[in-house]
Parts: C-alpha cells; structure tokens; sequence
C-alpha cells in the first residue's frame, strides 16, 4: 500500500470532488477518482456523505473495486456491499491478494462467497484456506500465502535462473526464504546478497538464520512491536511445527499500527473506529446514546455522594464553589495517568513485573503535583474567603484525590486488562469516577469534620 497523501493533498482532492459533484461534472469525478490509489479512493470515499459516496462509488472502475473495498472501514464497505449485484462482488473479489480476499469474505454473502471459492483454482483455494483457518486478529490472519521458497544445496546462479523463469515476484518482495525438502523454514536470502555474492556460493553459504518465524497465533500487536524493534521489512509465519506458512510485509504492519491509533482515540471516547462519520442521525445517536449512559450511571454515583454532605453544603457554600476544582484536577490526573499505562499496555511495555514500580512512581509523581498545586488553590481559597480552615480543607482535599487519581490511572486497566476487558474502553469512565467519588468525599467529608 502505498503512504497516505498528506492533509493538504487529501483536503484539496476532497474539495476538487466536492466542487466537480456540485457542478455534475461526472466526467471529471469520473477521470480524478480513477487516478488515485486504491487506498486513496476509499478515504475519499469515506469523506462524503452517503448520497454522494453512492455517485462516486457507481464511477470507480471495476478492475480496482475489489482493492477498494478492502480499504474501506467495516461499517463503509458493508453499506456499498449491500447495494451490488452478487456478479460484480464476484468479479471485485477476482485478483485479490489472499490475504486481502480473507478480509474480503467476511463481509460477502455466503452465496458471493461460495461463487468466489468456486472461481479460484485448486491452490489459492487451498492458501485461502490456511489465512482463514486463523483468527484476523493474529499473524496467521494477516499473513500473505505468496512466498517464494529456495533450498539451502542449491547455488545462487541457479536461484537466478529459476527467478528469471518464473518472471514476475510477489509484491513487496525483499528477500527469499530458505527451506528444506519439507517446507521446515531455515533463514532467508536477501535479495542484494543474492544479487552481488558469488553465484557459485550455495544458498545456505550465505543465507541469514537471524529473522525468527512469528507463530501464527501471534496478536497482531505483537507482530507490529516485532517489525518496530528489528526494523523489519518482512517476515515469516512459521508454524509450532517448523513450517513455513507465509509471510508478513511492512504494509500490513502499518494498517495494523493506524488501525490500532484509531482504535485507542476512539475507545476513549466509547465509540468504534470502524464506524462511519457520516452515518445517519438515529445509528449514530444510539452508537453514542449507549456510552452516554453509562457515564449518566457513574454520575449518579457521584451526585449520591455529594448528597450525602447536603447539610455541609448549605452551611458552607464556599465548599460548594471549590468542589469543580478538586473534581477536575482529579480527572486529568487520571487521565494522565491511564493514558500512559494504556499505551504502556499496548506497547508490550507494562506487565506484572514493572506494575509496582510503576504505581510507587505515579503516586511520588501525584503528590509532588499535588502538594504544589494545593498549594496554590489554598492560597487562593484563603485570599477569597478569607477562612484559613477552608484552605486547609481544599489544601487536603487536593493531595488525596491527586493521589487516588494516580492509584486508579495504574491499578484500574490493569485490572480491567487481566479480566479481558478493553482498558481504552472503560478505563475513562471508571478512572473518572474514581476520582470525583473520591474527591467530592474528601472535600465534603474533611469540610464536615473541621468547618461544622
């Protein structure tokens, strides 16, 4: 896949579409959408409001649908899917990549399906196969079948030879993989040794034995820190057996690594990376009405113990006034907090065995915040209200919900991580939680204590 254009690039194509749609000049539409990429078509395509991505949809040319589809968001491509005819999913779907086609399959009817495993000879069938027997989620989902294997005996003039015969390489080739008789991998050949050592030299003379097979079963976040940490441009899928089962490029790798980023801004948020922008009013008031109640639940939470101190209160009104900041404090304290553990989880960065030292840092790190900034709000609550009890109240306040704010930042995807959940799903809206609980009793407990 080639790099997606920049902002500026995208916006200006976006805006020459939109005014060649305003003016109904398909003839245009027709010739500037056709010379993009394919990956460059569908994020057009996703930019448009769906009358108009239907117009311009009907304009994309045959030959590069199928190539279309498969960079689409699920929610997007599922919508154009449903308003084609089974023959021209059957013909988008003819040329794919294996490993474009499995991602394909899952969103074709199951008659589409069966035409299109039909249409296929014996042996993609058969590679299709091996790429669908694993969940797309791991490296055995995302590998690509096409691999061009050599045998450790034989010279690098023969390999030449026989590369000349077979006259055109998978894409994205970089080097070639070594196997024995068995198809058990050994090590890869790089294409520019293969290209400037003797030919005389046997393969195995200078093949590399250093880029270990990934298992198929490796989640794809795995496989992408892979790729980041031995600057890989390929790599082989081995099986617990030995064998070689396909391979994995850098392009995949970076889809996964967007697709991860997506995932992660929008769980934040309680929405789907998947989901169309421009999708209608009712499925995207219902997508967001969910996660919006949620949130109303914890905030009843929250309300329930400001309820408690309702006598506090109208006794005090100088607590009521101070109450946002210790809440909001505490909010982005954790926040913070999560964020970093968050991402620290998807890197492979935090486990069990850093856990602890992490937590004692967050809370060192939250009370020196907390002691300097309660510092400044009582210094303020004093010259306000000229009451030195109700700065030493907000003063206290502070540094504990500071610090529970780091305790829940650490302890709560952590946890919500070892029982299966999604941490960037529901760690915001318990962290929060957390933190105004914890703050608004503080506050109102403390002020109850020391001002009635």
């Amino acid at each position: 896949m080639s790099d997606d254009p920049t902002p500026v690039k995208k916006m200006s194509r976006l805006a020459t579409l939109q005014r060649a749609l305003d003016q109904g000049t398909g003839r245009q539409v027709h010739r500037l959408v056709n010379s993009l990429h394919p990956a460059e078509v569908a994020s057009l395509l996703e930019s448009l409001p769906p009358a108009q991505r239907e117009l311009v949809w009907d304009l994309v040319d045959p030959e590069i649908e199928g190539d279309v589809l498969v960079e689409l968001n699920e929610e997007v491509r599922g919508d154009l899917i449903r308003e084609m005819e089974a023959d021209e999913l059957v013909a988008a779907a003819e040329g794919l990549e294996v490993d474009d086609l499995a991602d394909l399959l899952a969103d074709l009817p199951e008659a589409v399906n069966q035409r299109v495993l039909r249409s296929m000879d014996s042996q993609d069938r058969d590679r299709l196969n091996v790429v669908l027997a694993y969940d797309a989620d791991t490296a055995g989902g995302l590998m690509n079948t096409d691999t061009v294997s050599v045998r450790p005996d034989v010279t690098l003039e023969t390999v030449l030879r026989y590369l000349r015969m077979r006259g055109e390489m998978p894409d994205r080739t970089d080097s070639l993989f070594v196997v024995n008789r068995h198809d058990g991998y050994l090590g890869t050949l790089n294409l520019t040794r293969l290209l400037t050592e003797d030919p005389e030299q046997t393969v195995g003379e200078v093949m590399s034995a250093e880029t270990e097979g990934i298992a198929p079963e490796t989640p794809v976040s795995q496989v992408a820190s892979l790729f980041q940490d031995r600057d890989l441009l390929s790599a082989p899928v081995v099986s617990p057996e030995g064998r070689l089962l396909g391979r994995i490029t850098v392009d995949d790798v970076v889809d996964v690594i967007r697709e991860e980023a997506d995932h992660s801004v929008m769980s934040m948020a309680g929405l789907d990376e998947d989901a169309d922008m421009f999708a209608g009013v009712v499925p995207s008031a219902r997508r967001r009405g969910l996660w919006l109640g949620v949130n109303l639940a914890t905030a009843f939470l929250a309300a329930w113990v400001v309820g408690l101190f309702e006598t506090t209160i109208q006794n005090i009104v100088a607590l009521a006034v101070l109450m946002p900041i210790v809440a909001s404090m505490g909010g982005v304290a954790a926040t913070q907090t999560l964020t970093l553990i968050v991402r620290g989880l998807a890197l492979g960065q935090v486990e069990r065995g850093n856990a602890r030292w992490l937590l004692n840092k967050e809370i060192a790190v939250a009370l020196l915040n907390g002691l300097a900034w309660a510092t400044v709000v009582a210094i303020v609550a004093m010259l306000w209200f000229r009451n030195w009890k109700i700065a030493g109240v907000i003063f206290a306040a502070m540094v504990v919900n500071l610090v529970a704010a780091a305790l829940a930042g650490v302890v709560v995807p952590l946890a919500l991580k070892r029982f299966g959940v999604d941490p960037a799903m529901a760690g915001g809206v318990i962290v929060t939680t957390v933190t105004d609980v914890v703050g608004f009793a503080s506050l109102l407990g403390l002020g109850t204590l020391v001002l009635l």
